[in-house]
């Protein structure tokens, strides 16, 4: 038997050694950035491109088989492949898991801030964040639900009903969609889901998601997506069951609308502290605004308040703000693009928040 010397076995450990280092390495394939757990940027507004230009192409995965990718279809100019979603339990961007948002309806902040009639929202705004200097965008409703939920009126000017005038542009709806967040809109007094039409004390003008034609033009989702109050209970019951983003319009009574301020002000008493004590908000880091649509003729400024763990405590603003300051906070949050120019050089609201 012939012997192998060490010589010649360090020999061939050296030869197989070359041989490995001369493997070509292959490319690293980068997947989807994993969400941002830093807090919300505070920086100046971006100055790039509207968001209604359609978003570019992502570039195709190589084949394992090293076969010709299938072509990718054009994205829709109103919705693109859903971003990956927070895992359940874990900090999205900026943080914050839940959004809800209630609009009441037509009275000025100085028909609110300090008044007796309004007793428990005075208390809501000593305990969390106030934004003292918060401005409606314009007369009458309509227009300014628009405004807080796409950045632009869309040439609406007064209350037409949604078989008479449309918002044909992209929404919030659409950004959270986008981003694989979840949403609904939850409307007190709509008798069933996805109705268009006015029912006793409901007014669809109160309901913006149902003028925008991507939604509407769906039924199945719009019905999931756009409901009565009254689902609400049901989906406070576990955090998971409750969208990413909310959006809650009160009756005409209930919303200061047609009855007095403080009619308004007790059915807040029963209903905040549902939302503010549900599984959502005691267990995750969660953000109510409560706010109206619009002032008086007067005076255009509206009451609005930051509440829950997300809300910085104690604190009043005095900064200039608007619904579009609103909406681009909340995109911000979440490391969304502002819809329009509007929201894009709107101040962000970052400074009532829980930083």
């Amino acid at each position: 038997m012939t012997r192998i010397g060490r010589g010649s076995l360090a020999g061939v450990g050296a030869l197989a050694m070359l041989l490995v280092g001369c493997t070509p390495v292959q490319p690293f394939q980068a997947g989807p950035p994993a969400p941002s757990q830093s807090a919300p940027s505070q920086s100046a507004p971006s100055q790039s491109a509207p968001a209604e230009s359609a978003p570019a192409e992502s570039a195709p995965q190589p084949s394992s088989l090293d076969t010709p990718p299938a072509a990718t279809p054009p994205p829709s100019p109103y919705f693109a492949q859903p971003a990956p979603h927070p895992a359940p339990g874990q900090q999205g961007n900026g943080g914050i898991q839940h959004i809800v948002v209630m609009v009441l309806e037509n009275k000025a902040a100085s028909q609110i801030m300090g008044a007796s009639e309004a007793g428990y929202f005075n208390k809501l705004a000593a305990e969390f964040s106030t934004a003292a200097n918060y401005q409606a965008i314009m007369h009458p409703s309509l227009p300014n639900y628009i405004a807080l939920t796409s950045g632009t009126t869309a040439g609406i000017t007064s209350d037409c009903k949604p078989k008479s005038c449309t918002a044909d542009v992209r929404s919030i709806a659409d950004e959270i969609t986008q981003s694989g967040r979840t949403w609904k809109m939850y409307a007190e007094g709509m008798p069933a889901p996805c109705v268009s039409r006015d029912s006793g004390d409901y007014a669809v003008k109160h309901n913006p998601f149902l003028y925008y034609p991507t939604i509407t033009s769906d039924k199945s989702s719009c019905a999931d997506h756009v409901v009565p109050y009254e689902r609400l209970e049901q989906d406070l019951q576990s955090a998971s069951a409750l969208p990413d983003f909310s959006f809650i319009s009160p009756d005409m009574c209930n919303d200061t609308h047609d009855c007095p301020i403080s009619t308004g002000d007790r059915w807040l008493s029963r209903e905040v502290p549902r939302i503010l004590g549900s599984l959502a908000f005691t267990t995750q880091n969660s953000l109510l605004v409560l706010t109206w649509d619009e002032g008086s003729k007067e005076d255009n400024r509206v009451a609005t308040v930051f509440a829950g763990p997300a809300a910085r405590k104690g604190f009043t603003s005095h900064a200039a703000y608007s619904h579009y300051s609103l909406l681009h906070t909340i995109e911000d949050v979440w490391g969304l693009t502002p819809l329009t120019d509007h929201v894009r050089n709107a101040p962000l609201m970052s400074e009532l928040l829980n930083q």
